[in-house]
């Protein structure tokens, strides 16, 4: 593929975002949450488990532990046996009595709306600070770059870096700011549903045309 100009790629660019964003109107953040305190004990609880299996475990946990107090107050077998089946249990109950420690400690009880104040809480990094913001306050901080963000980024040619930080910058460098949260959600969805890792289905691929990894 010939080298591709700047303004070349912001307007191919946008047109993926266009096609994307008519074939997802309802792309949302998959994980179930009624307020920021929420939707960062979901995220926490995402690594390295599927967002369908958090949900089953929120609704019981957020009964238990309502907030930010109640969280920081758990006993910590009680809080590792909800937990238990998103995997790497102990790890995540720690971080949730931690960050909501921090948050009572340091924020009285309530989520901070900066990068760096959300990454220095335990459990959360630049990813999960970015799912945040951009969901929780609709502060479009970063690109959440998750495997299929990565993948999908790296096949479109939007980068051909594969560190997450290098993707999200070049990433911000081609879309406006205001688009950033619903993009992550839009390249999440499309590759969950058609840009499989093994097998994309290129053949029923809105974006072939613009693709330059398409095999159509």
């Amino acid at each position: 593929m010939a080298r591709e100009s700047k303004r070349a790629l912001k307007e191919r660019a946008a047109e993926v975002y266009r096609l994307l964003e008519a074939e997802y109107p309802d792309a949302h953040c998959a994980l179930d949450h009624g307020n920021p305190f929420e939707l960062a004990v979901a995220t926490i609880l995402s690594a390295q488990c599927t967002d369908v299996r958090v949900n089953l475990v929120t609704p019981e946990l957020f009964r238990r532990f309502p907030d930010a107090r109640a969280l920081a107050s758990a006993e910590t077998e009680e809080l590792e046996e909800v937990v238990r089946s998103t995997g790497f249990f102990r790890n995540k109950a720690r971080n949730l009595i931690g960050m909501a420690t921090a948050l009572l400690g340091e924020h009285d009880g309530r989520l901070p709306r900066t990068i760096k104040e959300l990454a220095a809480l335990p459990g959360i990094g630049r990813k999960t600070a970015n799912v945040i913001l951009g969901n929780a306050f609709g502060i479009d901080e970063g690109v959440v770059v998750d495997t299929h963000v990565k993948r999908l980024s790296g096949r479109l040619r939007f980068t051909r870096e594969t560190d997450p930080v290098k993707v999200e910058r070049d990433l911000m460098g081609i879309f406006p700011q205001d688009r950033w949260t619903l993009l992550a959600h839009l390249l999440i969805y499309h590759g969950r549903q058609v840009c499989d890792a093994r097998r994309p289905r290129c053949n029923k691929c809105v974006l072939a045309h613009l693709c330059p990894s398409s095999l159509v």
